[in-house]
């Protein structure tokens, strides 16, 4: 049953619960925030929590930092191990010479994502402190209200 209530939210449109559609992402690590924007206007901010290593750009697999820089929401992934999943586009092809040079595996599978699956009861301890290998992690709620307000192939801008 209740799958099939997240089948039908995930078909409304977000306009039917009052949710405009975002033209663009923004993310500010250093006020640990996410902002769904639209013609330059904030829509909705949330609270977001980064890798636990949250300084700086993202250098190799398991540095567990967040990248920096400018990307594309390229997927949705609705059976994560997390609460819902929208896939960031990094490692882009700057991030991959730059770990070339270095030796190193860039990484990948950022994303943006709810709670690990079992755990959103305890989110009001985990979005007090960086957790995450590099995502960026919201509470479940605020993943519904991102999901239904971002389109794949919506533009990205994480920020120090």
């Amino acid at each position: 049953m209740k799958k099939i209530v997240l089948l039908i939210l995930c078909l409304i449109p977000a306009v039917a619960f009052g949710m405009e559609k975002a033209d663009r992402v923004l993310v500010i690590k250093s006020k640990s925030k996410l902002y769904l924007k639209k013609q330059g206007k904030i829509l909705k901010q949330y609270h977001a929590r980064f890798g636990a290593n949250p300084r700086g750009h993202k250098q190799k697999k398991g540095d567990e930092r967040t990248p920096e820089g400018k990307y594309i929401l390229d997927y949705k992934n609705q059976d994560s191990r997390f609460y819902k999943s929208i896939h960031i586009s990094y490692p882009d092809e700057a991030d991959k010479k730059r770990a070339k040079k270095m030796g190193v595996n860039p990484g990948g599978c950022i994303m943006i994502h709810g709670q690990k699956n079992g755990l959103g009861r305890v989110e009001f301890m985990t979005q007090r402190f960086n957790w995450t290998d590099g995502c960026i992690a919201v509470s479940n709620h605020a993943m519904d209200e991102i999901w239904l307000a971002v389109d794949v192939g919506t533009p990205i801008e994480i920020k120090p």
